[in-house]
């Protein structure tokens, strides 16, 4: 790995090609796969690179069993996590005869929780986000004289996850753009730094979700910069900021770091479950996102990195509603009516002779924004997308309602 004085040790090609052959014997093949679906609805060519099948449930297993592997047996090995690394840490210290304490942070979904403790990991919940956790397991890592397995920040988990960047040039040697989600940046620092050095035509652009963004702020600013706070659903990649390392390799290699918002998340993560059968969690669908979305100039064949799938699933039936209603498939109306018999009958006529399927109708006689003599009736209607929502709306005011669309 060279370095200059001063710098921080830029990982080679040298590097990505040693640990390629030090995890193969624990990864599964991920081929590229090309969706004529999404193809369509982005307008460009668009190949899935489906890490959320990979051993553990993302990507995450390459950088960490390429670090772990190296150690001297018995070492204790550290890390911290939301779920991914965690889980690519516990597996490769059980499997290369080590153990694993792994901080995750107190709202950690349960799955990933109790499949970080299955793959022989001792998991202890501490902080309200993964940088909390990074700042505990350092502090402990010291205090046991153990090996702390950075997330992200390291040159041998750069090179991990290098070995995703490849294959790509393998598998995807046509391709326009190579488009990565970014968190603290190990992924794209390693993807980018392998296609940097194979492929060198190939744009490669980190998406990071609009309210984690802090890659893009340093890349702005010309140095690290930390958000004061993280909010989205994409715990994957919830971080508040690169470290002085990869901020150096995307710096180097990427060709921008764009951002998208929650509900254009949510759209990509609803679409893959419908046209791809691919089920991953936010962090996963966010270079999908940025590719619908119109954020990734050019029109060129494009390639997501569907980056991770452990989503509780729990959450995951939250995402699928909250997809659904980030892409006008749902609509909550409230109307008010006059208070006689017969007129939530009348209304319920028209929702048929409209051709709506009724997912949910309230029925209030009480409330502040209500007279005397009036009931409030809140109905949830299935719906096609935006132009069919105000269709609805303009065919029921000319049927004599006032509508009122709720958020």
């Amino acid at each position: 790995m060279a370095d200059s004085l001063g710098s921080p040790p830029m990982i080679s090609l040298g590097d990505i090609r040693e640990a390629q052959g030090r995890v193969a014997a624990v990864l599964r093949p991920t081929p590229v796969e090309h969706s004529e679906s999404l193809s369509a609805l982005a307008g460009r060519p668009v190949l899935l690179k489906p890490e959320h099948r990979q051993r553990t449930g993302s990507y995450k297993i390459r950088g960490a069993f390429n670090l772990i592997s190296r150690l001297p047996a018995g070492t204790e090995v550290v890390a911290a996590s939301a779920g991914n690394h965690a889980q690519g840490v516990a597996f490769a210290a059980t499997r290369t005869g080590h153990h694993a304490t792994v901080f995750m942070p107190a709202n950690a979904a349960l799955p990933k929780v109790e499949a970080t403790r299955g793959y022989g990991a001792t998991v202890l919940l501490e902080g309200a986000g993964v940088d909390e956790c990074i700042s505990a397991a350092r502090a402990y890592a010291a205090s046991v004289n153990a090996v702390l397995v950075p997330p992200f920040d390291d040159p041998l988990v750069i090179a991990g996850q290098g070995t995703v960047g490849l294959e790509l040039a393998e598998e995807a040697p046509d391709v326009d753009v190579v488009v990565v989600p970014v968190g603290g940046g190990g992924l794209i620092s390693g993807v980018a730094t392998a296609l940097a050095q194979t492929r060198r035509a190939v744009r490669v652009i980190g998406v990071q979700a609009a309210e984690a963004s802090g890659v893009q702020a340093s890349l702005r600013a010309g140095t690290c910069v930390r958000t004061e706070t993280v909010t989205t659903m994409a715990d994957g990649i919830a971080v508040r900021g690169p470290s002085e390392l990869t901020l150096a390799h995307i710096q180097a290699y990427v060709d921008d770091v764009v951002t998208v918002s929650e509900e254009e998340i949510s759209r990509a993560l609803l679409l893959l479950i419908e046209r791809s059968k691919a089920v991953v969690e936010p962090a996963g669908a966010v270079a999908l996102a940025a590719i619908l979305a119109g954020h990734i100039p050019g029109a060129g064949a494009a390639v997501a990195i569907l980056s991770g799938g452990n989503v509780d699933p729990l959450l995951l039936m939250k995402l699928i509603d909250h997809g659904l209603s980030a892409a006008g498939r749902y609509l909550l109306l409230r109307i008010v009516l006059g208070d006689r018999p017969g007129a939530l009958a009348l209304l319920t006529a028209e929702v048929a002779r409209l051709n709506l399927n009724v997912l949910e109708v309230e029925h209030y006689r009480s409330g502040l924004r209500l007279g005397m003599h009036e009931v409030e009736v809140l109905l949830t209607l299935e719906t096609r997308d935006a132009d069919h929502r105000h269709s609805i709306v303009a065919a029921l005011e000319r049927a004599g309602y006032a509508v009122e669309v709720e958020a």
